[in-house]
């Protein structure tokens, strides 16, 4: 249960859209500089002990985020509703939607609309954090499920890459069965499967989903997660942090609406995807994981954390980290025109590697080595 004196992330999001199960953390001071986090990941710092210093968004990636969302707005509804069936008919009624903070926050709000329109009913929906390496907040499933005992969780994520969060999210609940004695349901659903690595998605065209395109202004103001014991204990939640001096550059809800908004016309395009994905073989291959042994065979990347698959992941990496090389499948593919232009305004050089199963893939520098 929550301790009464544990103050929660409230964020920017409706609590009928989404609570937050994170301790607020608003008041530490846990950021970094890119080049010194960079520096901190790559000497052995865990990455959840501190963040990245949260910048006000710039015209430019404002600008990215409002022509993508134009762009795809009904592509993700799509995605959307597709998967939000998909769930309904394999789990049932009897669901509590749990979203990963935070690339999964906003998809999840956008599930739990499509099926309060759709069906008729609002499913309880949280934001939990999990960590690669460390794992999914324990104290956050015992509340749920207490809250809602008898409910089946359904965890939620934006899009797969390498797959790091779909095995931890094994490796967690196998942990938690073995701690708690209670069995939960692992299947990670995804909006997009590029990575190959769910059976339970919206589509796997790897896309640019726009809320890969900026960081806590389109995700309630809330920060990455953070596990540092400086801050918290082993009664409280995994942390956050809520950026409330950003608020005149939020544009969370805006998304949401604008998503929610296509669902209507997106309808008939819903059914005729589901029926497809209906009688395909959904069942997991890992084939984005042999393009990224592939990757780091290639570039003697040691480090497969320098590895980062997918349009959304390259687009973060050239917003925010310190790349490297930008490799695409396709020098011609019309969905990487931000990509091109991102990787000219940072000159950062781009090569065609036609062998993935994805458009594109960011590599971070390794620091230790002169490249």
């Amino acid at each position: 249960m929550i301790k009464q004196d544990m103050q929660m992330v409230t964020g920017s999001y409706s609590s009928e859209d989404v609570v937050f199960l994170l301790k607020d953390l608003s008041d530490a001071r846990l950021e970094k500089k890119t080049d010194e986090r960079e520096q901190a990941i790559q000497q052995g710092v865990h990455y959840s002990e501190m963040l990245p210093v949260e910048y006000e968004p710039t015209k430019d990636y404002l600008t990215l985020f409002h022509d993508s969302l134009h762009t795809y707005k009904q592509k993700v509804a799509v995605a959307v509703g597709s998967v939000s069936e998909l769930i309904i008919e394999k789990k049932g009624r009897d669901i509590v939607l749990v979203s990963l903070a935070r690339a999964g926050t906003p998809i999840g709000i956008l599930m739990k609309r499509y099926i309060k329109k759709t069906f008729g009913f609002s499913p309880p929906h949280y934001s939990v954090s999990i960590i690669r390496g460390r794992g999914i907040d324990e104290n956050a499933l015992l509340y749920m499920l207490h809250r809602h005992p008898g409910k089946r969780l359904v965890f939620i994520d934006g899009w797969t890459g390498k797959g790091a969060i779909t095995k931890e999210l094994s490796q967690s609940t196998c942990k938690f069965e073995k701690t708690h004695g209670i069995k939960l349901d692992a299947e990670l659903a995804v909006l997009a499967d590029p990575g190959y690595c769910s059976s339970l998605y919206g589509t796997r065209e790897d896309f640019l989903i726009p809320n890969a395109c900026l960081n806590s202004t389109v995700s309630g103001l809330v920060s990455r997660t953070v596990l540092n014991d400086q801050w918290m204990n082993e009664t409280d939640f995994h942390g956050a942090k809520v950026y409330k001096e950003l608020q005149d550059e939020d544009v969370s809800v805006h998304y949401i609406d604008v998503i929610t908004d296509e669902f209507e016309t997106a309808a008939p395009l819903v059914q005729e995807a589901v029926k497809t994905l209906k009688t395909s073989d959904r069942s997991p291959t890992w084939e984005g994981l042999k393009s990224i042994n592939m990757i780091q065979t290639k570039y003697g990347l040691d480090d497969i954390n320098l590895i980062k698959p997918g349009v959304g992941e390259t687009t973060r990496v050239l917003l925010r980290r310190m790349p490297w090389k930008i490799l695409v499948k396709d020098r011609q593919d019309s969905r990487l025109k931000h990509i091109f232009q991102l990787t000219k305004e940072r000159g950062v050089p781009v090569e065609e590697f036609t062998e993935m199963t994805y458009t594109c893939c960011g590599l971070i520098k390794p620091l230790e080595q002169d490249r």
